[in-house]
């Protein structure tokens, strides 16, 4: 049984509407011998858990086990690969997990103690520059007691380090699989997941089939799961409509979701789902460039941007205006660009600028990836564009990069300004401030602040309570406004398209928004 002194609370949950009408939810008869074949845009950057903390979670979540995990509906997490979990002291410093007993690799080697000891310590080591290393900073140091026995000595207390240890950064490897000082180079993969990866085409498909190692809380309702990986939103409807994939998941434009939801008869076999998720799109300005450096000009684009026309022109309204790096739905959201800026205007903007002394155009270069968060992405940066040169203050310039040639300039602090999408670790909002403050972050930009870094998200990770550490995060969110050194965009809904013999959508996301494949079934008939 999970056991944790002070229960976390607050957390948000997801909730999955169904917008077009089917035959109903049927329950799958057992499990699939035809593999399901899952579309999306969201490709891996590497295989290894220890090296990526982005999209590439989406596979990790299948084949990779953690110590606990979140079940449906519900930010609070569970025992996995765990048996129980919980504080052993009063001040959230201490955490002690008993394993399940006789658990595996799916190579067949032990998962025991040491092995989870060996699995966080290696990501710490290795640090890798686009690795989830700083999600576990919080640990000092691990302790093995037995077999089953791990205890975490953390370096201040921090109630959220639950919620990490059920995350994909607190993936489990072999450590006789896993090298201790670099990453797994080979697509030779042992995890202790619901799923083995059976074969793999970077860039082009994984092969899932059934882990019969597992022990685990999964139900596992398929055989085998296909994904494919697409670099175009429109061949991957296209492979849809054809049946050649049964579902598609990350990457439908916004005129792909409208012609589903308004044009059944056209395709009366694909039904529609809706997520209510937490996904946020954001601008970063990196302070180590001259430009992005003066605070005036960060706020002179804040001033400037309609967030409300960018959703209307560019999403169609399948997204919503973000006026916090903290979205809707988030315990201890707030409205804080809203309060420092109102509505877009020009004329304020320009004072600001002339009050620092600019009085010409702001020459800006804006960086985003053409093939991670879909098509529609270079439709939204020329919609920043339009927005920033029609208000005669700034003279822009956009580049388009592939994602790992992107990621690579993002680490290597190259580009000024860019834009990011963040799909959340975890369902609380400390998950969308911290990864982006501090001298070492997830965006490579240095961030420091004392009272933001130094005392309010530290006080925050005190509170078991989540909703009483919203007074933090309000002031905190406060805080970044003022600074406009991340300036976010918009709230996203997540869009699954599927055909109506799939079974399970409605339970196959999670608080994070990461699919769980293995609640996908074929319906024997309907």
């Amino acid at each position: 049984m999970f056991s944790q002194d002070k229960p976390l609370k607050g957390a948000a949950v997801l909730v999955t509407a169904t917008l077009l009408a089917g035959c109903g939810t049927l329950i799958g008869e057992g499990e699939s011998e035809e593999a399901i074949v899952v579309g999306t845009t969201s490709t891996p950057s590497v295989l290894d858990p220890a090296g990526a903390w982005d999209g590439s979670w989406e596979l990790y979540r299948n084949i990779y086990q953690t110590l606990l995990h979140f079940p449906t509906s519900s930010g609070t997490p569970e025992p996995d690969a765990a048996q129980r979990c919980g504080f052993t002291d009063a001040v959230s410093s201490v955490y002690r997990c008993v394993l399940k007993k006789g658990l595996k690799f799916s190579n067949g080697n032990a998962l025991d103690a040491e092995a989870v000891k060996y699995s966080f310590e290696r990501t710490l080591d290795i640090k890798a520059p686009t690795g989830p290393a700083q999600l576990l900073q919080s640990i000092d140091r691990i302790e093995v007691s037995g077999e089953r026995t791990i205890i975490f000595h953390l370096k201040r207390p921090d109630a959220t380090f639950p919620l990490v240890l059920a995350t994909p950064a607190a993936s489990l490897v072999d450590p006789a699989a896993y090298p201790a000082d670099r990453l797994l180079e080979s697509d030779k993969i042992s995890g202790s997941g619901p799923y083995r990866l059976e074969g793999y085409r970077d860039g082009e498909r994984a092969e899932l089939v059934r882990n019969e190692n597992y022990n685990g809380t999964a139900e596992v309702k398929n055989g085998a799961v296909t994904v494919r990986y697409f670099k175009d939103s429109a061949e991957m409807v296209r492979e849809l409509k054809s049946g050649e994939v049964d579902l598609t998941y990350r990457g439908l434009t916004p005129d792909q979701i409208n012609d589903f939801a308004k044009n059944r008869s056209d395709h009366p076999d694909i039904k529609l789902n809706e997520v209510y998720g937490t996904e946020i799109r954001y601008l970063v300005f990196n302070p180590q460039h001259e430009t992005a450096s003066e605070p005036a000009v960060r706020k002179a684009v804040a001033q400037v941007i309609d967030r409300k026309a960018l959703v209307r022109n560019v999403y169609k309204r399948t997204a919503a205006p973000l006026y916090s790096m903290v979205p809707g739905g988030i315990t201890g959201h707030t409205s804080a660009f809203y309060e420092e800026y109102g509505e877009p205007d020009v004329q304020k903007a320009k004072r600001t600028l002339n009050q620092a002394g600019i009085d010409r155009k702001v020459k800006l270069t804006l960086w985003y990836t053409t093939d991670r968060y879909g098509a529609v992405t270079a439709q939204e940066f020329a919609e920043i564009k339009r927005q920033l040169e029609a208000s005669g203050l700034f003279e822009v310039t956009l580049e388009g990069r592939g994602w790992r040639e992107f990621q690579k300039g993002v680490t290597e602090g190259r580009y000024p300004v860019f834009g990011r999408g963040w799909f959340p670790d975890f369902p609380d909002a400390d998950n969308y401030i911290s990864p982006f403050v501090g001298k070492e972050n997830a965006l490579g930009t240095p961030y420091e602040d004392s009272v933001l870094t130094g005392t309010l998200l530290p006080r925050s990770r005190k509170e078991s309570d989540r909703g009483a550490a919203s007074a933090a995060f309000t002031q905190a969110q406060r805080i970044l406004a003022e600074d406009a050194r991340l300036l976010p965009l918009w709230q996203g809904k997540l869009y699954i398209a599927a055909h109506k013999d799939i079974a399970g959508v409605e339970w196959s996301i999670d608080p994070s928004t990461i699919m769980r494949l293995w609640e996908l079934d074929r319906k024997k008939s309907w």
